[in-house]
């Protein structure tokens, strides 16, 4: 199939083009390079420069272009900007998104993977958490997600756009030929391995969590392991595929339905590792300590944020296959080694 990555320069996009240029499909990239690497893609695949939430481009581009169906990796995601610029999060995610339904809407693509997050589970009652738990963000970023996939529901019912939102917490970890080059960087392991380099000083937020050794838990995701995962969504979304059909035909207004689903999935390691549990793996791998300090937590920081990934396993025949917190941390290290200036080098 012919598969339009919007994002697909940056780093979970550019991860998730390569999965599909290895399963043979064809892959059309949108991106403004806003955060994404140009150099990220592999040879061959076509870059179109623009914002997927400006109706001209995306229109030009499919009208040049017919696509199949739509990877949509491209938004708005770090939450202290979004708390600071709740404004920029709803007129690009919520807005742009919009706008990019429409113009997908008009050309007649019905098939959409939107990768999405967990934090529109805010703080969770309990975990690990499940698909059906309470949507409650707790920051404009996990609400403008919240607020997009609202949105692919009522397209599905309506103008029958086939879709799944894949949900998960953190992604690392690196392939071959991508990796993680951020600025601002926000996430832990990148912000480890640059303290092990001496480029940034490392503060852990937070030591006394109810949790074994009193920091935060998270799940840690592999970058290649969503790349799967969105792979396996897509074809999910075919015209004829179950998975993605309405259980009943009722439409927004009480009459016929569309046939078409829109379906929440999480992904997950089915555990999670503490920040210490991380900072100790890292040195693990670059066989040295890692300098770091003790800091107040950080507020809205939850003791633990784990994810049930079971019903990835029952609907996309997906599990995690780089559990190891060890190995997700070195596949990041070598990657940075190889790369030492990023994509500049």
């Amino acid at each position: 199939m012919r598969v339009l990555v919007t994002g697909g320069a940056g780093y979970v996009g550019s991860v998730s083009v390569e999965a599909l240029v290895a399963a043979g499909h064809d892959v059309v990239v949108l991106d403004d390079l806003s955060k994404g690497h140009r150099d990220a893609l592999p040879p061959g695949v076509r870059l179109v420069m623009g914002s997927y939430g400006d109706p001209a481009v995306v229109a030009r581009l499919l009208a040049d272009t017919p696509v199949d169906a739509v990877l949509h990796c491209a938004a708005r995601s770090l939450v202290g900007e979004s708390i600071a610029d709740p404004a920029l999060y709803y007129r690009e995610n919520v807005v742009g998104g919009v706008a990019f339904l429409e113009a997908l809407r008009s050309a007649g693509v019905r098939r959409l993977v939107f990768s999405s997050t967990a934090a529109v589970y805010g703080t969770p009652a309990s975990v690990p958490i499940r698909e059906d738990a309470a949507l409650a963000p707790i920051n404009p970023y996990g609400e403008t997600k919240r607020t997009f996939e609202g949105a692919l529901r009522w397209y599905a019912a309506a103008y029958g756009l086939r879709s799944i939102s894949l949900r998960y917490f953190n992604v690392a970890g690196a392939s071959a030929r991508n990796g993680e080059v951020h600025t601002p960087e926000t996430h832990l392991i990148p912000n480890v391995l640059a303290a092990a380099e001496g480029r940034a000083a490392l503060t852990v937020f937070g030591i006394d969590y109810p949790t074994p050794d009193g920091t935060c838990i998270r799940d840690y995701l592999h970058v290649e392991d969503l790349a799967r995962a969105h792979l396996l969504a897509l074809e999910a979304t075919a015209p004829d595929d179950p998975r993605t059909a309405a259980t009943t035909q009722v439409g927004p207004a009480g009459g016929e339905g569309t046939g078409a689903a829109a379906v929440a999935i999480n992904l997950g390691n089915g555990g999670g590792f503490s920040v210490r549990e991380v900072l100790a793996a890292a040195e693990a791998v670059v066989g040295r300590p890692i300098p770091s300090t003790s800091g107040e937590r950080r507020a809205g920081d939850p003791p633990a944020l784990v994810a049930d990934a079971a019903r990835a396993g029952e609907i996309l025949g997906w599990r995690a296959q780089h559990g190891d917190i060890v190995e997700i941390v070195r596949s990041a290290w070598e990657w940075r080694l190889a790369h030492p200036d990023g994509y500049r080098g």
